[in-house]
């Protein structure tokens, strides 16, 4: 080793300093490095700083350097990069500032005592310049990530609050990362800082690699300035800061994606938020949040059980439930079943609880006696009735078994009657029968209401009525054990929210639609034929979730504004005809309708959601007129739908 070392032409070596085997001298020579490092103008700084990074991320417990003066010596590398661009330009010492940033954070994630040590030693307002954006957005990614490890601490967190620029700083950069990221460097692949295609792929990778990278990063840069946030959301003070309009209204959107699924982003903001009383009143005034906690809710979101916290809270608070509740009701009673959820026990009877107490309140009124909450009498006898529901559940526990048969024998009939008269093409009066099916069925039947409530769903589908298709799928799921795992109802939510233009939702479902087919053994599912499971995934299947993860790209909204292009669907250029496989349940249903108006010019209107344009359909759907023409060609519409999933089969 001492030959090594004397062999070394770089007097102080870091390299050769960790292996000096007098433990004494090696504590000694390390405090000299750290000391002395700011201050040098050596060419070959980088290597030792990465050398140190390594150590950081793979031992950031280790407090050997953090008594040694690692915290003073970063902070002093990422003034000198910001002050002295000469020297920052100067060999590869453009890497040194995003290395001690991030050394910082690896530091400070874990350990309390260091966070202290970190902030005396005076590391926040080199972070904060790296967090204005005086470097570029990779520096500003590891700042924000580090003062977010000092914001998580009660001992620390004062001194981050004391800068009071860092809140403003984040809620400005959560909103722009994505447009940064994309216009800075996605955008334009020619144009690339090389320091920063070295850091995304460590040398390691081409231009697709590094756009796959940078859209992760992109992500990280959002989620981390979205949790340093929320350490000042739990601070009632900061809340006016906070819960400003237009940044409350693009949280719901602010997602971590597919490359970063292990962050709440802005659903758990908004958590935090709606968890105190003083923010409560500028979520419950914002329908359109109210509207997306409602999808999300109401989705196969990770992340689901916060966006039910926040409905709860906010109808829990009498001075803004009444904003709510005609949104949310509809919402929270499609999962009233719910059973469990997470970590969440009873999560059914506890939004059952909150909605009877929200039916118990008195209507407010204004100075001149005018009526201003009162809950809508519609929503009110669903609520109601809902209510009954859980008494008959109670009721039914009484009665004989023999009886609990009868009513079980008595719903598979009308069931099946229902599915007659799918199939000769009244998909109306299905429905209606499996309404009434659902109310003869004992409440405990869990598995046979899970597929009425589908089969129902796939009526709605057909109808072109998608919402109605939504608020059945999510019944079914709620009542599917295990939770949100039937994959008829996952795809027929799936292309119900295709339907309504909400991409995220639909791409979340048809992914665990995926996962459950390649799960499971029924043939009918992608499965062996054999009752063995198969990983191939569907081709309609595929076709959808290529479809949304267009639509739901990470920076598609920067691309559009900055004329990026965005590849749309074959199918919206002029491809995909009338053969075409790749067609979606719901598109050959337009398929379908366009053949059918050739033979039914006039028909009447089925109203959709708003943001659906108005659609016709033929006389005998809505009224059961049956022809051989409409029987056969509804034959052969469920039959193409079988042959590309049991999904649209209501004979469960």
């Amino acid at each position: 080793m001492d030959k090594h070392i004397q062999d070394c032409p770089y007097p102080g070596c870091f390299f050769c300093v960790m292996k000096e085997g007098n433990p004494n001298k090696r504590r000694s020579s390390i405090m000299k490095f750290f000391r002395e490092l700011p201050s040098q103008d050596d060419d070959g700084q980088v290597l030792p700083i990465s050398g140190l990074w390594n150590t950081a991320m793979a031992h950031p417990n280790d407090p050997e350097f953090i008594e040694l003066g690692i915290f003073e010596c970063m902070s002093a590398l990422i003034w000198k990069g910001l002050k002295n661009r000469r020297w920052l330009s100067h060999d590869q010492n453009i890497y040194i500032p995003y290395y001690a940033a991030h050394i910082i954070g690896s530091y400070t994630m874990n350990m309390e005592d260091f966070a202290e040590t970190a902030v005396n030693a005076g590391v926040i307002p080199p972070l904060v310049e790296l967090l204005r954006g005086r470097l570029t957005w990779v520096e500003q990614r590891v700042a924000v990530r580090a003062l977010g490890h000092l914001a998580t601490y009660a001992t620390t967190f004062p001194s981050v609050a004391n800068h009071g620029e860092i809140l403003e700083l984040c809620i400005q950069l959560a909103m722009s990362s994505l447009e940064i990221v994309y216009s800075h460097f996605y955008q334009y692949s020619d144009r690339r800082l090389s320091y920063h295609c070295d850091l995304l792929t460590r040398g390691m990778g081409g231009v697709e690699m590094e756009s796959r990278k940078a859209e992760e990063w992109a992500s990280q840069l959002q989620c981390w300035s979205l949790q340093l946030i929320n350490c000042f959301a739990f601070k009632p003070e900061f809340l006016s800061v906070i819960c400003k309009p237009e940044f409350i209204v693009k949280l719901p959107g602010m997602w971590g994606g597919l490359v970063n699924e292990n962050s709440p982003a802005g659903i758990g903001l908004l958590r935090t938020i709606c968890h105190h009383k003083f923010g409560r009143g500028p979520v419950s005034s914002c329908p359109g949040v109210i509207e997306a906690l409602c999808n999300i809710a109401r989705s196969s979101d990770d992340w689901q059980y916060m966006a039910i916290d926040c409905l709860l809270w906010l109808l829990q608070d009498p001075n803004n439930f009444h904003k709510v509740i005609e949104k949310a009701a509809p919402t929270l009673l499609d999962l009233s079943e719910l059973s469990t959820l997470g970590d969440q026990k009873k999560l059914g009877d506890s939004i059952l609880t909150v909605l009877h107490d929200c039916i118990q309140q008195p209507p407010t009124t204004t100075t001149t006696t005018t009526t201003t909450s009162s809950i809508n009498p519609r929503t009110k006898s669903d609520i109601e009735e809902t209510l009954r529901t859980r008494d008959r559940l109670k009721w039914e526990k009484t009665l004989p078994k023999e009886d609990l048969h009868i009513k079980q024998a008595a719903a598979l009939v009308v069931k099946l009657e229902g599915n007659s008269l799918f199939s000769s093409g009244n998909i109306q009066g299905a429905a209606s029968k499996y309404s009434e099916a659902l109310s003869l069925s004992p409440i405990r039947s869990k598995k046979e209401r899970v597929v009425l409530y589908s089969n129902r769903a796939q009526c709605h589908l057909l109808l072109q009525q998608p919402l109605s298709a939504i608020s059945d799928a999510t019944r079914a799921l709620s009542l599917h054990t295990p939770v949100n795992r039937h994959a008829k109802s996952l795809w027929r939510r799936a292309q119900a929210y295709d339907m309504i233009g909400l991409w995220k939702e639909s791409l979340l479902d048809a992914i665990l639609f995926v996962n459950e087919c390649s799960n499971s053994a029924d043939p009918d599912l992608g499965g062996g034929r054999q009752g063995v499971s198969s990983s191939k995934v569907p081709d309609y299947a595929e076709r959808l979730v290529k479809k949304q993860m267009r639509a739901a790209w990470l920076f598609r909204e920067a691309a559009v504004k900055h004329g990026g292009g965005v590849e749309e669907d074959e199918e919206e250029g002029g491809g995909g005809g009338e053969d075409s496989e790749w067609e979606t349940a719901s598109e050959r249903g337009e398929r379908w309708r366009g053949m059918m108006d050739e033979f039914y010019p006039v028909s009447p209107t089925i109203a959709g959601h708003p943001s659906i344009p108005n659609k016709s359909l033929p006389t005998s759907i809505n009224c059961g007129i049956s022809s051989p023409f409409f029987t056969k060609l509804l034959a052969l519409y469920v039959h193409e739908w079988n042959d590309d999933f049991s999904g649209g089969e209501i004979g469960d």
